[in-house]
């Protein structure tokens, strides 16, 4: 016998990379040139050239040993303290290499913070829209996800919506800011109310109520907006980070956790998810990129490519009549179908070659995600695409 839920996730791949399977055999039919693809969020814009270099270098002239063994399953001790003397410096906090441990992307990131935290019957909650993999990382550790709605006027958090859903059962909250799929920021003001509920509830509860903050979009952020540190504000916050979107690294598979040193108990915290690292198999991330990034913390992709073709996007559609959720981060446009029903919309857009992901796995029924993260040539050819499949509708 097998797991009957394994086959079923093998089976049916999630809404955004089943249509990024679509476009790949529509590309090889009638040419990629021709295919609009806003399915999925593969950078674009080419790594910064500290990457390159670095690869370079350490290739030709590093340690083979050290460059392709293991490194500590937590990751190497050297980089674990200059990302903690970088996270120190940029934030104000007082974090040591002991603090982090290294993964192989955002993914498993979460996965394992999950891991270390679930016990039966726990819920964990987090905002739609959301990722729609938060639900199987979730539901593999025997844990419930619960979603509140954000406010459908700007996708804040609704604070009061938040505080009647925490429960006895409650281990922790899913944030994501930037958002994927909305693109939204949450305000200082808005995450300070989320703090205060929590604090309020641990208290009333008698127990550790987890913030994991899931960061891998934090520098794409565009003009004068900021992204509050999450440990400055609230104790028990567990950040998971990925190089995937900041220096364009996705293939890559390099992130880290950091555990707060102002969580309760928090060395325990950082053995479970030592523990659950090795549990799931995620220990020693790549070498190779470890000692890369230990020599790119700082820097990012171009991120001015991405606004230039947000504002591109964003600016045409409003124009053609469409109603989208300006985003102040990440690379995603969330904008709202032409009729109830998003998958149908979706399957039109086909049509005009459009390839736009339905958001109802998003927890957001109606809504539709376009990831612009791509050359500004095809948003600019695409234009006339999205003309058209508006004025279908009239």
């Amino acid at each position: 016998m097998l797991s009957e839920k394994m086959v079923q996730l093998g089976t049916n791949r999630s809404v955004i990379r089943d249509l990024f399977e679509y476009g790949n055999k529509r590309k090889a039919e009638i040419g990629a040139e021709n295919v609009f693809d806003f399915s999925i969020g593969n950078p674009s814009v080419p790594a910064p050239d500290c990457v390159k270099e670095a690869a370079v270098e350490l290739l030709t002239k590093g340690d083979p040993v050290a460059l392709h063994g293991y490194t500590s399953a937590q990751g190497d001790a050297g980089l674990r303290q200059k990302l903690a003397e970088y996270v120190n410096e940029q934030h104000g906090t007082n974090l040591t290499g002991d603090n982090f441990y290294i993964t192989v992307g955002a993914a498993a990131s979460l996965t394992i913070s999950l891991k270390a935290l679930a016990e039966p019957e726990d819920e964990f909650i987090t905002f739609s829209p959301f990722f729609p993999e938060y639900r199987v990382f979730v539901e593999m550790t025997g844990s419930k996800l619960v979603v509140v709605p954000s406010d459908p006027k700007d996708f804040q958090i609704d604070c009061d919506l938040f505080e009647k859903a925490i429960t006895p059962h409650t281990k922790g909250v899913i944030l994501n800011s930037p958002n994927n799929p909305s693109g939204v920021v949450i305000t200082e003001e808005c995450l300070k109310k989320v703090c205060d509920i929590l604090e309020k509830k641990q208290k009333e509860y008698g127990k550790e109520i987890f913030l994991i903050a899931d960061e891998p979009y934090r520098e794409l952020v565009y003009g004068d907006v900021k992204v509050p540190y999450l440990m400055n504000y609230y104790d028990n916050t567990i950040v998971c980070y990925s190089y995937s979107k900041s220096l364009s690294l996705p293939g890559e598979r390099i992130g880290y956790i950091a555990v707060s040193d102002k969580a309760k108990d928090w060395k325990e915290v950082y053995a479970a998810v030592c523990g659950a690292g090795r549990a799931l198999g995620y220990v020693c991330a790549p070498s190779l990129f470890q000692q890369v990034v230990a020599r790119c913390l700082g820097k990012t992709a171009d991120v001015s490519v991405y606004k230039k073709n947000r504002d591109l996007l964003y600016n045409a559609l409003t124009e053609y009549g469409y109603r989208c959720i300006k985003p102040d981060g990440a690379f995603y446009l969330f904008v709202e179908a032409l009729e109830e029903d998003a998958n149908a919309f979706a399957e039109r857009a086909k049509q005009y070659e459009l390839l736009i992901v339905p958001a109802d796995s998003f927890g957001t029924p109606g809504f539709v995600r376009i990831s612009y993260c791509v050359s500004t040539e095809q948003i600019e050819k695409s234009l006339p695409a999205f003309q058209a499949l508006v004025e279908s509708y009239r």
